[in-house]
């Protein structure tokens, strides 16, 4: 059995982005910038908002955080966002979600430069991944498709499962499973909580990828012998973190899956790096 260490893996990258910038650096360019907006003081998103300023300083970003108090007004809200869309210095804008009550996050999502969405949240985003274009890809759905790539796990002509139909994982993910190349041109099966006989989906899977965020709701009677595992669920439980899977049953059948934690978390960040030197590169080019 195949432990996905995401951890690892998202250092290493964090270690090719910084080497990247440094050797641009010492031919005179400017570092990347991601401009970071914290509005309120949710304990959660500091701390995300921190292990993100510290991931960029490890790669070699100049970070530019704006923490707003919560009640900063969604006029003020996106006049900040203008600015950070004008500023040539910024190549990527990060608005941490959620927002305070009474801020309209859809509309300020909708403010962000797409040029600058190293999130991949915005519709241009979207409907680029939607049809094939280059574009920013929504970050834990980027992460997995690297996982598989580095550990080569090659999806091509196999049935991939994904359990989950969110926004921000489930349906990009499957848009990219369906695309064409070595690491897509899956057969793929979106489920959700109202699937009937999931578990029999489950079985079927070649690629499991889950993403309901329902602790250890996938059991080792659910997964096909020899399936490839990918738990994004990050579920907080009296005894800790765990996933969507019950690692426990699950692991022993698995050909190679990722923990939580350790899997595909770390991964999320390290694309939002990667995503913001893209639009560095595309700035500078």
């Amino acid at each position: 059995m195949i432990l996905i260490d995401g951890k690892k893996t998202a250092a290493d990258i964090r270690a090719e982005l910084g080497a990247e910038v440094a050797a641009a650096r010492a031919e005179g360019h400017r570092a990347p910038g991601l401009a970071v907006i914290l509005v309120g003081e949710d304990p959660a998103s500091q701390v995300y908002v921190r292990n993100k300023e510290r991931a960029c300083a490890e790669a070699g970003i100049v970070s530019f955080p704006h923490h707003l108090p919560a009640t900063t007004s969604q006029q003020d809200l996106l006049r900040l966002i203008a600015e950070c869309n004008a500023n040539p210095a910024v190549d990527g804008i990060l608005l941490q979600l959620p927002l305070p009550k009474g801020l309209d996050a859809q509309e300020c999502l909708l403010a962000i430069d797409p040029e600058k969405d190293v999130d991949g949240f915005h519709p241009v985003s979207v409907g680029r991944l939607s049809l094939g274009l280059p574009g920013f890809v929504s970050c834990t759905p980027a992460g997995v498709m690297e996982l598989l790539r580095r550990y080569d796990l090659p999806t091509s002509g196999k049935k991939a499962v994904v359990v989950g139909r969110s926004n921000i994982v489930g349906k990009p993910l499957a848009m990219l499973l369906a695309r064409s190349g070595r690491f897509g041109d899956a057969t793929v099966t979106v489920c959700h909580s109202r699937t009937p006989d999931l578990a029999e989906q489950c079985r079927q899977a070649d690629f499991l990828f889950l993403a309901m965020g329902r602790p250890r709701c996938i059991t080792g009677d659910m997964v096909r012998q020899g399936a490839v595992v990918i738990d994004v669920g990050i579920n907080r439980t009296p005894e800790g973190l765990c996933g969507d899977a019950d690692f426990a049953s699950v692991s022993p059948k698995a050909h190679a899956i990722t923990p939580v934690p350790g899997g595909v978390g770390p991964m999320t960040i390290a694309m939002l790096l990667s995503n913001t030197v893209q639009s560095w590169r595309q700035h500078r080019a």
